[in-house]
Formats: structure tokens, sequence, C-alpha cells
């Protein structure tokens, strides 16, 4: 018997539709699904709560380790609060770059992440380094994407705000993640690339699953 974890990885940069698709595509296959994001979020969170200095890589990697972090079924908790809600706000979302660059939170994250996988024997995982570092053996890699502009009229229908201000947060978030030192935002070479602008999500659902079978049978073989 194959004991190797059914690993759908969903990269792509913020507003790219990652966390949606994800979700709807671990509900068709009946897995469960991981937003990694949420973890970096949940950390970052949990150092300004606690008044630790976003730059102080040290402290904030020694925080990580400390703490316990669980998301599953749409919730984040921290030592067992829920967090869902402060990880989503504007502080958080504006400071969380800083945090997902630190390599030993990173490292931290990564190990988590994994052993979630393995534990459930598999998954749907969304994020920014799922493919290229944390699975790089996933059954699936699919790097998602669009334009600036769409993924900022995205976040602005979601949350309120100018476009133009948006868009410009997008690229700069966009630039962080693509360079940062540990686990940079990129696309390995058997990733699946699909531009989600201007496409429903039941599409890009049905394409995705329309590449899982054959990758099963051939992983079997």
């Amino acid at each position: 018997m194959n004991s190797t974890p059914v690993i759908v990885a969903i990269d792509g940069p913020a507003g790219a539709g990652k966390s949606t698709i994800a979700r709807a595509l671990a509900s068709r296959l009946g897995l469960e699904y991981l937003d990694t994001g949420a973890m970096y979020r949940a950390v970052t969170h949990a150092a300004m709560d606690r008044s630790v200095a976003l730059d102080d890589t040290e402290a904030v990697a020694a925080l990580a380790r400390s703490i316990s972090i669980r998301v599953a079924d749409g919730k984040t908790s921290v030592d067992d609060i829920d967090v869902s809600e402060p990880i989503r706000g504007g502080a958080v979302t504006a400071a969380v770059s800083t945090v997902a660059a630190n390599s030993a939170v990173r490292r931290s994250m990564r190990d988590l992440q994994r052993a979630w996988g393995l534990s459930r024997g598999g998954g749907v995982i969304e994020g920014r380094d799922i493919g290229t570092v944390v699975f790089p053996d996933a059954l699936l890699k699919v790097y998602l994407t669009a334009s600036p502009r769409v993924r900022a009229e995205r976040r602005v229908a979601e949350v309120g705000g100018d476009v133009d201000a948006m868009e410009r947060s997008i690229m700069e978030r966009d630039h962080k993640d693509s360079s940062r030192s540990d686990s940079p935002l990129s696309t390995s070479s058997d990733s699946v690339v699909i531009d989600t602008g201007g496409r429903t999500v039941d599409a890009i659902v049905d394409e995705i699953v329309a590449m899982i079978a054959p990758r099963r049978t051939a992983r079997r073989s």
C-alpha cells in the first residue's frame, strides 16, 4: 500500500484566489484544507499582542516556537484562543511579510505544515512556498496568478478602500515575498500556472480536478 500523502499544493501571490479555490477544491475532493498564511498571521498577531518587535528576528522566532497554533475548520487559534478575526485586520496584513521573511519562523511553520499533511494523509495546502519547499513532491502543484489590478479590485470588493492604493500595496507585497532570502514566492518548473482573472471558481476547480486522477494513477504504477 502506498502511504505517500496526497498533497495538492496551491501557491500564488496575494489576491490570486488561493483561499477560495483551495477551499472549494478540498470540498470537491473530500480532503482537508490548510491555509498556511494563517500561521504566519498568527505569529505576527502574537508578536504584536505581546509587544515583541517584529524586526527582532530571534525574539519572534522564539515566540513562534513557544506558541501553539491550530488552523482548522476555517478558524485559527493561538494557545487555544480564537484569533481568526484579528489576524485578518489591517495591522497584521501590513506586517505579516516581515514575519514571513524570518527564516527561523519559516522553519518552525514548515515543520507544522509537514506534520499536518502527514498526519492527515494529505490535503489541499495553500501558501507561497508549498510546491517549491514544503511539499516539493506534492501530487499536483498549482500556481494561481492574476494581474495586480485584478487582485486589487478583488481585495477592495472584500474589505473596501481605494483600488489604486490597494494595487500599490499588493505590488509591494509581491516584491517583499519574491525577494526574501528564505523560500521566496516563485513557481517551480513542474507547477501548473493558472491565471484566475475573468474565470469562475467552478471552472478553475474543474480544471484542477481533471489533472489529479491521471497523476494518482501514475503515482500508483
